[in-house]
């Protein structure tokens, strides 16, 4: 396994993002959405580096089936809270093909969030203009290699790696 990015360097980052999103939310209500399973560590994170009052929710989404994109967005859970007239942040581990944050921002500005904006920790480089996904806010940049820890996973397997490592 390669390791990308160490845990330090994952941590400084992280910082970094959290002060630049405090002062992008410095006058609004926020809440945060972390896509679980894979941003549950990012989203720990994060929302501790952000220096305002947040609400926080998660919502269940998958998309791959055996290390494999299936091309389909399945929810696997439900918000428990109603994010009409709310500014939200969605917390995702990684930017791959950008599906998942375009679904998702959709269905939230359709149920009424006043703006959804998004975090991920890792943006893979390539090719999304099949997607209007971009995160606002990213962590690292990386090739298009299978990435492991810090959230992400094989199988379930090496999400709680303090690191970010490649199994290519």
């Amino acid at each position: 396994m390669d390791v990308l990015f160490t845990a330090e360097e994952i941590s400084v980052r992280v910082r970094e993002m959290g002060a630049e999103i405090t002062r992008f939310y410095k006058d609004k209500p926020l809440t945060v959405i972390v896509l679980a399973s894979g941003g549950i560590f990012f989203g720990a994170d994060i929302m501790r580096a952000i220096d305002l009052p947040i609400w926080v929710d998660c919502l269940g989404v998958a998309s791959y089936i055996n290390d494999k994109s299936s091309g389909q967005i399945k929810c696997r859970s439900q918000l428990k809270l109603d994010c009409s007239g709310r500014h939200v942040l969605l917390v995702d581990e990684v930017l791959d093909t950008g599906k998942t944050l375009f679904e998702v921002r959709k269905m939230l500005l359709e149920q009424g969030a006043l703006s959804v904006k998004s975090a991920v920790i890792v943006t893979k480089e390539v090719d999304r203009s099949r997607t209007v996904a971009e995160a606002d806010w990213t962590g690292f940049r990386c090739p298009d290699r299978y990435l492991v820890g810090y959230g992400l996973d094989s199988n379930e397997e090496y999400r709680n790696l303090p690191f970010i490592g490649a199994l290519d």
